[in-house]
């Protein structure tokens, strides 16, 4: 777990860094600064362009990660690098045409009743392309098992970016219609420096030559379209079709719900960055002792840690609420229920790169397409009836259901869970603590009152953490970390 913890430890730094900003940018400066129908138009134009991602970029990003440990040679190395910089184009550039020749009537359908989107429906292909290529060249890195510096583009990057032109916007020094172009450009900015990155580390030859498996790889890829997308679709189609059902305020009302509720799936994004390459090749090497070790592991630490950062956001988020714009106030359910639909995601561990790098990536397909479709079906009963607390039930089984398969069907096939006694201690846990400071208020100002009590929630917490030993990884952690302020 060396490589695992190492560099998980730094992406959660920096992943913290980044969402520290992304909640000054979201829950303060876009909130007081941009009108709330521009911010609503400022998400829908991203999360559109999020669930465009995996399509445009044909896979590549996780296919990258599944197959380069299976070559062995550097010429083999270089041909499949090779295919993997160039495939995405195949899909790339027909969408563009389409594009090009269907312009209106895709905008006036992407706009459905909020007219202020039509004049900006090309952006969301321009940011689909980047985010696509980004993903690339990341995933290119990643299998030089390099993540820190991707994980900095990532999650801080263009928050800084985006902090600098709001500020800008404040001043005056820009209008709100150049601060969305110049948003999108920030996005380009970041696939430019990713490239350049990524070529530094495994500079691309363009020796063609023939690829093994080149059969498999294609169908993964084009498989994997589907699968890959299932995530980003049920994380980001509720915003766009919020957008079909009421005004557009209510896409900024729900995601600045989204972004904080988003804060609990931190830990999970960190180490997947790093134990995604690492169970791909336990698997390619047929190591399943280690791989089993690894899913319990990484189940149980990201189920203590996640649990801990959901205690943190849901036993504060009325006092979050009361300091920003009160009209987002809205939020507060959605923020609940997504919360506890991440906490679900944590308990999986390394399910999803099992899965994705298995010979049984096929069933993420069907279960993706499945539950895609009930995500839209959900979506469509319950926004019309309660609004974005709609959208926040439809994700919330979606996902429940989404990661139950996931678990049953690797039990089944696999004959591996990664649960322990430990997870049903964490769980009792985190329960415990709910209960107990749920009612628990303070009559302070809200900024103090939410460090007072994260203060005693990390000290119950962790406390019955180190007492009870309920993850070895952990416990020697924090006892070292005390140490040097004991």
């Amino acid at each position: 777990m060396g490589i695992v913890a190492n560099q998980s430890i730094k992406n959660t730094i920096i992943t913290y860094l980044g969402f520290g900003l992304g909640a000054i940018n979201v829950l303060f400066l876009f909130t007081e600064f941009v009108s709330d129908a521009y911010f609503g138009l400022i998400q829908y134009i991203f999360s559109t362009a999020n669930v465009m991602m995996p399509i445009l970029a044909f896979g590549v990003h996780n296919t990258l990660i599944k197959f380069y440990s299976s070559y062995k040679t550097r010429k083999s190395q270089n041909s499949f690098l090779l295919l993997m910089l160039l495939l995405p184009m195949a899909i790339i550039i027909p969408v563009f045409l389409l594009g090009y020749f269907s312009y209106q009537t895709i905008s006036t359908w992407l706009a459905g009743s909020n007219n202020i989107v039509e004049g900006y429906t090309w952006l969301i292909f321009i940011s689909a392309v980047a985010f696509a290529y980004f993903e690339v060249f990341y995933a290119w890195s990643r299998v030089q098992m390099q993540s820190v510096f991707g994980n900095f583009m990532k999650e801080v990057f263009h928050r800084i970016g985006t902090m600098v032109l709001l500020l800008c916007l404040y001043v005056d020094f820009i209008t709100t219609d150049q601060l969305v172009y110049s948003l999108t450009a920030v996005y380009v900015i970041r696939v430019v420096i990713m490239k350049l990155y990524a070529f530094s580390l495994r500079f691309p030859s363009f020796y063609v030559g023939k690829i093994a498996n080149l059969s498999s790889v294609l169908k993964y890829s084009g498989l994997i379209i589907v699968a890959g997308s299932v995530a980003n679709i049920i994380l980001e189609l509720d915003k766009f079709m919020i957008n079909r059902y009421v005004a557009i305020e209510n896409v900024a009302y729900y995601s600045v719900a989204i972004y904080m509720a988003s804060v609990i799936a931190v830990p999970s994004r960190s180490m997947h960055q790093i134990i995604s390459p690492l169970t791909a090749s336990l698997l390619n090497s047929g190591n399943k002792v280690a791989l089993l070790e690894l899913y319990k592991k990484s189940s149980l630490n990201l189920c203590i840690i996640s649990g801990f950062i959901f205690l943190l956001v849901v036993l504060n988020v009325n006092e979050l609420y009361s300091i920003i714009n009160d009209s987002y106030k809205q939020g507060l359910v959605v923020v609940l229920i997504i919360g506890l639909s991440k906490l679900t995601d944590s308990f999986l561990g390394n399910n999803n790169a099992i899965l994705f790098n298995s010979d049984y990536y096929r069933m993420v397909l069907v279960l993706g397409v499945f539950l895609t479709v009930l995500t839209v079906v959900l979506n469509i009963i319950f926004i019309p009836r309660f609004g974005i607390n709609g959208a926040a039930y439809a994700t919330f089984f979606a996902i429940l259901l989404y990661n139950l398969a996931k678990l049953f069907f690797v039990m089944i096939k696999m004959h591996m869970q990664p649960f322990t006694k430990q997870t049903l201690g964490t769980i009792a846990l985190i329960a415990a603590s709910f209960l107990m400071f749920y009612f628990w208020d303070f009559w302070w100002h809200p900024m103090l009152n939410i460090a007072l009590k994260s203060v005693l929630i990390t000290f119950f917490y962790g406390g019955f953490v180190i007492y009870f030993n309920l993850s070895e990884d952990i416990t020697w952690r924090l006892k070292a970390l005390l140490a040097k302020f004991v």
